[in-house]
């Protein structure tokens, strides 16, 4: 038989059975849809790592306070862990309050502030709810060889020793101190939260080798107005130095960023990222030198930055607003603020070991502290990782649904075969050969499996734009879409083998004979 006979006959076999032929390529379109997706969302998922990390330095090291390492020790002046008061007052009973001294307290310290000439003698009027008596000392304050500033804060000690004393304080029930000095120093039970300073940016700086830049920032929230909002509306404000631009790499539409200038004279200038210049004013330019309000006080918006797409030190710069860090100390954060120091080394291969030589350095300075390190280049490799994987279980779905759809084809052309008995006995009859019947099974398998890779790659192009609904990119490509018909292709033909094979080796006599 020639092959453009051949042809013709598998083209009518195919076109007479047109329904037949899409439900037998059903899985087929499915697997050829889900191999160009796979590849559309695997490249998709590169980009968006490739964007978001595209302007971070691969060397820059993030150091924050993470906790402390054990508790600290209890023990101070007045006793050992656990014991809070000295054994002058004797054994004192759970919810009681011990006796004074006869004749006040001596005139001795409480590390931190001094009773001259001790308590005065005597007491109030009786006790109450396991206070001091009266709840307070001659109507509420000392009269004469008394406290200095002369009474209670807060009314004595409200709720049985949980005032002050002037301004110091027992709070929490002895856990304060006198005068904001305490009970012995360390008897309090509080650990002190580590920050670090730009004091820590200079020992780096100093001591620690083959790095370029180190900087230091944070950031809040809080309450920003101006431009278009009608109302005020909560972003993020970070305080940096004028060394985070090269370090976080970033690069300004227009202006200028905070220089050493702004952060020694804490000026009240900002610079605003992409998307809240967008959202405030429609436009950099509408943005550039306007005023705008920062937790109730005026900034100068000295620059604009361009549309960055990454995360810097754990700050989006298109989402935040920058002003100086001593600006923000001063008037916005105070010492609530907990500092995040990027160091940036000269060798992306020596940042392990930059980051050992940090770990010393700063277990020297805070030995009780402890302290998390992230670099750009491990973040880089765990978001592609993780890329790498949806990827891989992607394909791994789509080489199932192939192998369902080429099992699929086989069951289909079994049964073509046994229908199509008659037929092949008649052309074994007039001189077909074994290899005839086989190509033409074989082409009519891969026939089916190349209009259902056709329809697949039809149906992931009206698939794309819903999936990117969900916030996912899709990156579509000519050389999914090859791939996908070629492995559709193949599928067919492989499944469809085994079909054919069986076709060919009919016995002529028996297959004219067969209803």
């Amino acid at each position: 038989m020639r092959t453009k006979e051949l042809f013709r006959l598998v083209w009518l076999n195919i076109t007479q059975n047109k329904f037949k032929t899409i439900l037998t390529s059903i899985g087929i379109i499915v697997g050829a849809a889900t191999i160009v997706m796979v590849f559309a969302i695997g490249e998709g998922g590169q980009a968006d790592v490739a964007d978001q990390f595209k302007n971070l330095n691969a060397g820059a090291i993030d150091i924050s306070y993470a906790g402390e390492k054990a508790e600290k020790s209890q023990s101070g002046e007045f006793g050992e862990e656990g014991e809070l008061l000295p054994d002058m007052f004797g054994d004192i009973e759970e919810g009681e309050m011990p006796e004074m001294p006869e004749g006040g307290f001596p005139g001795g310290d409480f590390s931190g502030g001094s009773f001259p000439g001790g308590f005065p003698g005597g007491s109030g009027d009786g006790e109450s709810s396991g206070g001091f008596p009266g709840g307070d000392f001659s109507g509420g304050n000392f009269s004469g060889g008394g406290f200095p500033g002369g009474d209670f804060s807060g009314g004595g000690f409200s709720s049985g020793m949980m005032g002050g004393f002037s301004g110091g304080g027992f709070s929490g029930g002895m856990m304060g101190g006198f005068f904001g000095g305490g009970f012995g120093g360390s008897g309090n039970n509080n650990q002190d939260i580590v920050t670090l300073t730009e004091d820590d940016v200079e020992e780096i700086e100093t001591f620690v080798s083959g790095i370029t830049a180190a900087t230091i920032s944070y950031s809040t929230r809080t309450q920003v107005e101006g431009g278009d909002l009608e109302e005020a509306q909560t972003y993020i404000v970070a305080g940096v130095k004028s060394e985070y631009e090269s370090v976080s790499n970033l690069t300004l539409t227009m202006g200028e960023f905070i220089t050493d200038t702004d952060n020694e004279n804490k000026e009240k200038v900002c610079v605003l990222g992409a998307s809240v210049a967008e959202e405030m004013f429609g436009s950099a330019m509408e943005a550039y030198g306007s005023i705008i309000s920062i937790d109730g006080r005026s900034y100068m918006v000295n620059g604009v930055l361009e549309t960055m797409g990454t995360v810097a030190s754990g700050i989006s710069p298109d989402d935040a607003v920058f002003i100086p860090y001593s600006t923000g100390v001063k008037y916005i954060v105070g010492t609530r603020v907990n500092p995040t120091v990027t160091v940036l080394a000269a060798d992306v291969e020596q940042v392990n070991t930059v980051i050992e030589e940090l770990t010393i350095l700063l277990d020297e300075s805070y030995p009780e502290a402890e302290f998390s390190f992230e670099d750009a280049g491990s973040k880089m490799e765990a978001a592609s990782a993780s890329n790498e994987i949806l990827t891989m279980l992607l394909t791994a779905m789509a080489g199932i649904v192939f192998i369902v759809g080429g099992i699929g084809i086989m069951n289909v052309l079994f049964v073509s075969v046994k229908e199509r008995t008659g037929e092949i006995g008649i052309l074994k009859a007039i001189g077909c050969s074994r290899k005839n019947i086989l190509m033409e099974f074989l082409m009519e398998a891969a026939a089916i499996s190349l209009i259902g890779g056709l329809l697949g790659i039809a149906l992931s192009l009206g698939i794309a734009p819903v999936v990117e609904s969900f916030d996912v990119r899709v990156e579509l490509s000519v050389s999914a879409a090859l791939l996908a018909l070629m492995f559709a292709v193949i599928t067919g033909t492989i499944f469809g083998f085994y079909p054919a094979l069986k076709a060919s080796r009919l016995v002529p006599v028996e297959a004219l004979n067969a209803e």
